[in-house]
């Protein structure tokens, strides 16, 4: 299948064009990473508007652009001195031309689309799932980084050709209404909830709120499409569906089973059920997460029809994804975990319940930032933060980082040393003098709180991220 100029017309029926469309066209909305050939989207963000850089753009080799209507004359100005074929198309709304162009190309498509949410373990499910696919040979397309809004699912659908025999699109949301938008647009033929906690309540509302709004990820499900759920999770295991439903977890309900739960500290075993059928599961990770987003893309590969074997085999080397309890090595010695890219009440116990599990008799620290959207519940969720610190009686000292990490600093245990910085430069001052060869750090907090800054200063991106062998205990 193509793109070409008849797809355009056909799909933006009221656009208005100059110039001549290309046969084949591809959509870029970043004039850094424009290729030659592409048509720029000229989109308006919070901070910059996307026409300001046409001319960077056309320097990269773009072919041609889309544009508001009101900047028609501004693209034609730059447009005036090329010497080959241009296209220049003018809209009401880029945003929504776009959004729209992905809707129609999706519809071309009869391959599985499964669409992954959930308040936790979004991406790190997403890469599972992907590596599975790896592993079985699978040609497909998979949502770039942290592209889970409606923009970043349009760009991913965009990818799909006719060589790909399935999707795997991630879909996040912050406000209510939102996930309906971005099923309507993906129109996932199975989707994955990996679970539902206390995340983005200043947009969403309550737990409940949030449950019901993921739950829209099944709103236009055919008669065959299959969801996939946390059965461990009552909000979600509960509810009655219109469809057929497979649950993941830990309870004997769930047709996708862990039973027999050993976690070390550089590994996790489990016996896995998957119906009727037992398997022994090794993972190379202390994190109890890891579990879920392990059974939620077993399930998904069982599906597709990916074969036991080959699901088994891959889990013995799977992706480390950057920000999500990643390792990695100290310039001076020891580790720093990082574990930067969000944070939330649940999430956040997880990570420390990890931390405890590490055996060493190394000297164990954390630097811990702000929970953000948690809406008018904040401070109490903070408290319950220093509370649960009591769970890791080997931590030796925590740097919180931010405004709302006060309440936190007023429930700690009296036995951790405990230091305070307004944001992640006064932290980095701050962890400078503990760090030695013999400590192991856990990094997470809130985006917005940049930890992952600190996390840079101290310790290098790990090069390959691909674990294919354990991780030694540091003693």
């Amino acid at each position: 299948m193509h793109r070409n100029a008849n797809f355009i017309k056909d799909t933006l029926p009221h656009a208005h064009i100059e110039g001549t469309l290309p046969q084949s066209i591809n959509f870029s909305i970043d004039s850094r990473t424009v290729t030659p050939g592409d048509l720029f989207v000229a989109l308006r963000g919070q901070k910059v508007d996307g026409h300001e850089f046409i001319k960077d753009a056309l320097e990269k080799g773009a072919y041609g652009f889309i544009v508001s209507h009101e900047k028609l004359d501004l693209a034609r100005a730059q447009c005036a001195h090329i010497k080959g074929p241009w296209c220049i198309i003018s809209v009401a709304d880029p945003f929504n031309a776009l959004i729209e162009l992905a809707r129609t190309w999706r519809a071309q498509f009869n391959i599985p689309v499964i669409g992954i949410t959930g308040s936790i373990g979004k991406t790190s499910t997403k890469q599972t799932l992907a590596h599975i696919m790896d592993c079985a040979h699978k040609r497909y397309i998979v949502s770039a980084g942290n592209q889970n809004t409606l923009l970043g699912a349009a760009l991913t659908l965009l990818k799909i050709r006719s060589e790909h025999e399935l999707a795997i699109i991630e879909m996040g949301i912050s406000k209510r209404g939102e996930m309906a938008q971005l099923a309507r647009l993906v129109q996932p033929t199975t989707a994955i909830i990996t679970g539902v906690g206390h995340s983005h309540m200043e947009g969403l509302g309550s737990i409940c709120d949030i449950a019901q709004e993921k739950r829209d990820i099944f709103k236009y499900f055919k008669e065959d499409s299959i969801g996939i759920v946390n059965g461990d999770n009552p909000l979600l295991a509960s509810v009655g569906y219109m469809h057929p439903v497979i649950k993941f977890g830990t309870k004997t309900i769930n047709q996708v089973q862990a039973r027999k739960i050993q976690i070390s500290s550089d590994r996790t075993t489990f016996i896995l059920k998957l119906y009727r059928q037992k398997f022994t599961v090794n993972l190379l990770d202390c994190h109890e997460g890891r579990i879920f987003h392990t059974l939620a893309s077993i399930a998904a590969a069982h599906l597709i029809g990916i074969p036991i074997a080959t699901v088994l085999s891959s889990l013995e080397k799977l992706p480390v994804v950057a920000g999500r309890y990643e390792r990695r090595a100290i310039t001076s010695g020891g580790y720093i975990i990082n574990d930067s890219y969000n944070a939330s009440p649940e999430s956040m116990k997880a990570a420390l319940l990890a931390l405890e599990k590490i055996d060493t008799f190394n000297i164990k620290g954390a630097v811990l930032g702000d929970m953000k959207e948690l809406g008018v519940n904040s401070a109490f969720w903070h408290r319950q933060l220093g509370r649960f610190l009591r769970k890791v009686p080997s931590l030796a000292f925590v740097i919180l980082v931010g405004d709302m990490v006060k309440w936190t600093r007023k429930t700690m245990p009296v036995n951790i040393q405990v230091f305070m910085a307004k944001n992640w430069e006064e932290a980095v001052a701050l962890l400078q003098p503990l760090l030695t060869r013999d400590c192991v750090v856990l990094v997470k907090g809130s985006r917005s709180v940049a930890l992952d800054q600190l996390v840079n200063t101290f310790a290098p991106a790990i090069p390959d991220k691909i674990i294919t062998k354990p991780i030694e205990p540091m003693l």
